[in-house]
């Protein structure tokens, strides 16, 4: 993984020249500001793509590490103990950076992964893939390890997603579209990371100024990404005051909301059903107003993809209740969604979110792509 960080760090003006042509084609077919960020890549992003190699380079390795232990009656010594997934199927849309961080968190787990990239960062990841193969092979590794499936065929990807026998795991990132076609194909098990819904909650002991500077953060950062915020719930006693100041730091940011909302700023516009529960990827915002924290909670239960749900309140029993209550794999007080992130975790990187209850939740970092067996250890006991 070192080696393999080194090699994409010497690899910036190709992997620049190579994404360059992938923005370029990307903007010409017609997708999106939101879309095109998220494939873009500069010196910036490329140097952060070796940083989070090397970050998880660091991390302990979780294989063979003893997770528990029972001592029985009988002398037997039951251990639980990690042990890598096997092999991994990465499905991904346009941020190529996702195949260095998917390549590094699987071979630290010691599982092998074969990167099914979007056609729009076909470019990009190759010079990625070259890069983890030159550093496979200077350390007499096979390639293999990490393999690039761009077949030119949608069939494709229907045939990879029937695999059962030789692949372990399937991981969909990306859009609800993708994500979807990928649950309801595939014939191997799947960890779900569904889209990013993500809530911001303004409870009424809310210090208003710091609510302002976390929205502004939760949405504008990176508005393309899964933890952006998409939909803000305000408690009605501090509507008044919160919402014009808001709009005046959200700048270009549309936000839609119903008429109570658009009473207290006119530059709120109609908000249709579906805006509630849309994940936007762009600087569009939707606003509810609510009576309380009840039907707040009631609101983000019925209308959250269960990512990444936010209170601002200074009550600390608020705090612990929205805790308590929200059903998301990552609840914050007082902070930006945006720290949503494998990296923010202190994970080094994350192969994605999981939006699921089962296995691994939250961002899946080295740890979580790991599953267990039991060893038991006997000295010649047999079962009467």
């Amino acid at each position: 993984l070192e080696g393999a960080a080194s090699e994409l760090e010497a690899s910036l003006e190709s992997l620049m020249s190579a994404n360059a042509l992938d923005v370029k084609k990307a903007e010409a077919s017609g997708k999106n500001a939101a879309f095109v960020d998220r494939l873009k890549l500069d010196e910036k992003r490329i140097m952060g793509m070796a940083k989070s190699v090397r970050d998880i380079a660091k991390w302990p390795s979780p294989v063979g590490k003893v997770l528990d232990t029972f001592d029985r009656p009988n002398g037997l010594v039951i251990e639980k103990v990690a042990v890598p997934i096997g092999s991994v199927a990465m499905i991904y849309e346009s941020r190529p950076n996702v195949g260095a961080d998917a390549s590094a968190i699987c071979l630290r787990s010691g599982n092998a992964v074969i990167l099914k990239p979007g056609k729009e960062s076909k470019r990009s990841s190759q010079i990625i893939v070259a890069a983890f193969h030159k550093a496979l092979e200077a350390n007499g590794l096979p390639k293999a390890c990490v393999q690039l499936f761009m077949p030119k065929e949608r069939s494709g990807l229907d045939g990879l997603l029937s695999c059962d026998k030789y692949i372990d795991l399937v991981i969909p990132r990306g859009g609800r579209g993708l994500v979807e076609l990928v649950r309801n194909k595939s014939t191997i098990p799947t960890l779900l990371h569904l889209d990013g819904n993500c809530h911001t909650y303004i409870h009424e002991s809310a210090d208003l100024d710091k609510a302002v500077s976390i929205v502004v953060n939760a949405k504008l950062r990176r508005p393309g990404i899964c933890g952006a915020t998409e939909s803000l719930v305000v408690d009605r006693a501090v509507a008044q005051k919160l919402i014009p100041n808001l709009l005046d730091a959200l700048g270009d940011c549309e936000v839609r909301g119903e008429k109570e909302a658009s009473d207290i700023d006119k530059r709120i516009v109609e908000a249709s059903e579906g805006d509630w529960s849309t994940e936007y990827l762009d600087k569009v915002l939707s606003l509810k107003i609510v009576e309380n924290q009840d039907e707040a909670m009631e609101f983000v239960d019925e209308h959250s993809s269960k990512h990444t749900d936010a209170i601002v309140a200074e009550d600390p029993q608020a705090a612990e209740l929205f805790f308590a209550r929200s059903q998301s794999a990552i609840v914050m007080h007082n902070a930006s969604t945006q720290f949503a992130d494998g990296g923010e975790f202190g994970f080094g990187a994350e192969i994605g979110i999981s939006t699921g209850k089962l296995h691994a939740r939250g961002p899946v970092g080295v740890d979580q792509m790991t599953t267990f067996k039991y060893v038991v250890r006997g000295n010649g006991q047999l079962r009467p």
